[in-house]
């Protein structure tokens, strides 16, 4: 559905975490060097559970690999400093979800270059940003929303709940 980029990640369980949701969503996972681990991490591994081998994932070693590789795709960049709302902006099949690493986020001069297309999620006070795995989620699930979550099953089995009453 998305192509979902991490650039130069550092924790490896978030990348397993996001690898995990890319999974259930059919988003594809691109991750920028460099990595602040190994593709091997056992931590890694186990937050993405068996889920490894139902995600496609790219390593590129730079973004303009990476830019180079998804030519024609639309972006739009997570960040604090955005002034746009990731609910503001349009998705479509293909688009690139980026974000930058857990303890800086994406370089200002990349934001300054794609004023744009950056987007923020909203907090409250003085939070300085949510986990990176939940903003991905976030920025995924938005995006399926507004597609109408096609090919999604979108009921539960509460059927087979057996309830008391």
């Amino acid at each position: 559905m998305f192509h979902v980029v991490l650039v130069e990640p550092e924790i490896p369980q978030n990348t397993g975490n996001i690898a995990r949701t890319c999974a259930a969503t059919g988003c594809k996972l691109h991750l920028i060097e460099p990595l602040g681990f190994s593709i091997d991490d056992k931590h890694l591994k186990r937050a993405g559970l068996d889920y490894w081998d139902s995600v496609e994932v790219f390593v590129h070693p730079d973004l303009e690999d990476l830019f180079r590789s998804l030519a024609g795709a639309r972006m739009h960049f997570f960040t604090t400093k955005a002034r746009k709302r990731y609910d503001e902006a349009e998705y479509r099949e293909g688009d690139a979800l980026i974000f930058g690493r857990e303890t800086r986020g994406l370089e200002e001069e990349l934001l300054k270059a794609h004023k744009e297309e950056c987007v923020r999620i909203p907090m409250i006070g003085e939070t300085r940003s949510l986990n990176l795995s939940n903003a991905a989620a976030i920025g995924i699930f938005e995006g399926l929303r507004q597609n109408g979550f096609q090919n999604f099953k979108t009921e539960g089995e509460l059927h087979r709940l057996k309830w008391e009453s």
